[in-house]
């Protein structure tokens, strides 16, 4: 079993990861102060693949398993949905001692934690991602949050799981639109923080998009490392821990202008990240060829780049609402070199309508 520490004084955790890991969640349970009832919240394409595997592990370890299973899609990460989680764990009587259990993707991740850092003003709370970008970025952290029609994750809490667990099996049954999705945040690791790991995932991108076992479990590994190391000098994303948001700027607006449903979020990232390499280089913060590294990664990983015919002043506007926004000015996070990244305001909407016109430019 490999495991990630994530150091944050009182609410430390570890991060587990495990070939078969589902069948320990519950052992792993015991050894923590946690009630007898526990709500497994998951969706309607992995409840019949997981949600069985799961449940059996929690009772065999002496607990009794609810199952909630909602909608699946970046629909279900909102109020309406929060709340019949919040009916279901009422209806059956957590108490402040019960976990709720996050078994699935971002969105699943995002809206039980949303639900626990909230429901009796806080219960346990443990991730169980199965989705490859939940398990090296939305599973690690504890940012929960549901979206609003305005804006994406503008409803939320930071919030800590009391542990991790990533069975790397799990992704043997993923889609591969989701795979290629989770590579677009596992790029984002080399891009802000380590040129060598870019250059890892460089040489063995055909290894990766073949799901070799060994391959994915050393970008697992150092992905979570990575992010736990920025976590824990930044828990609340007031300064280091914004490099995380690299390429999300834009990529926000594009799901917000796609309507949660054309691109998915790995998608938007990679062409959030693009924009943000060709914003760099056109402020001169970084070379061309940095720029043009990035470029080349992302679609060796089978990642869309643009997003064509999509509104310019639309993207702006989202922009404009972005939950990173300080004073009516974007934080925006730009490449100095692979491997780091500066946080800068310094940017004019003239110098953003150029990047802008070349991501959503028709051929």
């Amino acid at each position: 079993m490999g495991e990630v520490r994530v150091s944050l004084a009182d609410h430390s955790y570890t991060i587990y990861i495990q070939a078969a890991g589902l069948k320990q969640v519950g052992r792993l349970m015991q050894e923590m102060p946690f009630s007898k009832k526990a709500l497994i919240v998951t969706d309607a394409n992995v409840s019949p693949l997981y949600a069985g595997i799961l449940a059996d592990s929690v009772a065999t370890a002496g607990f009794i398993p609810h199952i909630l299973v909602v909608e699946p899609g970046e629909g279900s990460k909102s109020l309406a949905t929060a709340d019949k989680v919040f009916t279901k764990a009422i209806s059956i009587g957590l108490d402040r001692r019960s976990p709720i259990i996050a078994l699935g993707g971002g969105v699943i991740g995002d809206l039980a934690g949303f639900v626990a850092a909230t429901y009796l003003r806080g219960v346990p709370f443990i991730q169980v991602p199965t989705t490859l970008l939940a398990q090296v970025d939305s599973s690690v952290g504890g940012k929960t949050a549901v979206n609003h029609p305005l804006g994406k994750n503008l409803i939320g809490a930071f919030y800590q799981p009391q542990l991790v667990m990533i069975d790397p099996l799990v992704l043997d049954t993923l889609p591969e639109r989701e795979l290629k999705a989770g590579l677009a945040e596992v790029i984002k690791y080399g891009v802000i923080a380590d040129a060598g790991f870019f250059d890892y995932l460089t040489r063995h991108a055909d290894m990766i998009l073949k799901r070799n076992p060994g391959v994915l479990a050393e970008v697992i590994s150092r992905c979570c490392q990575l992010k736990a190391a920025v976590v824990a000098q930044d828990e609340r994303e007031t300064s280091v821990r914004m490099i995380l948001n690299f390429g999300h700027t834009i990529a926000h607006a594009v799901e917000g202008v796609g309507g949660y449903s054309e691109y998915n979020h790995g998608e938007a990232v990679a062409i959030g990240m693009y924009g943000a390499a060709l914003l760099s280089s056109s402020l001169g913060l970084c070379s061309t060829a940095a720029s043009t590294a990035v470029q080349q990664l992302l679609a060796a990983m089978g990642l869309p780049l643009t997003a064509p015919g999509y509104g310019i002043n639309e993207l702006l506007g989202y922009l404009a609402r972005d939950k990173k926004v300080v004073d009516s000015k974007v934080n925006w996070v730009l490449m100095q070199d692979i491997g780091r990244v500066t946080i800068t305001q310094d940017v004019s909407e003239e110098q953003i309508r150029v990047v802008m016109s070349q991501l959503t430019r028709t051929n």
